[in-house]
């Protein structure tokens, strides 16, 4: 049985992933060169390679998932620029969801993770 793969951005991935676009929104020209237009077309890239294959990312090992995501799974999907996309999978019998939860940059993502212990 084939289930559907649903996507929904939630917390910080939706609120990077709304800023960027209203970003996009307002450039007039060279978005393809424009840093923040390049990751969003990598978040939206991702998003679909996640979608085909829920599995596509980096399963984060257990004991770095911090305590604040409330999960039993968590996935990484790099992005451009050294960005990181992090989500959760959730499903039952007729559908996959993926939450993608968190869009960071490089710095936050180890600062979260805890590999850059102070």
């Amino acid at each position: 049985m084939n289930r559907k793969v649903r996507i929904v951005l939630i917390g910080n991935a939706e609120q990077e992933f709304k800023k960027l676009k209203e970003l996009e929104q307002n450039i007039k020209e060279d978005k393809e060169f424009h840093p923040e237009m390049q990751l969003l077309k990598s978040i939206r890239q991702k998003i679909e390679f996640i979608r085909s294959n829920p599995f596509y990312g980096c399963n984060i090992s257990k004991n770095k998932v911090p305590k604040e995501y409330h999960v039993h799974n968590l996935w990484r999907a790099e992005l451009v620029q050294y960005w990181r996309m992090i989500y959760t999978i959730k499903g039952n019998e007729q559908e996959i969801i993926c939450f993608i939860t968190d869009i960071l940059d490089h710095n936050i993502y180890n600062e979260k993770f805890g590999y850059h212990k102070k």
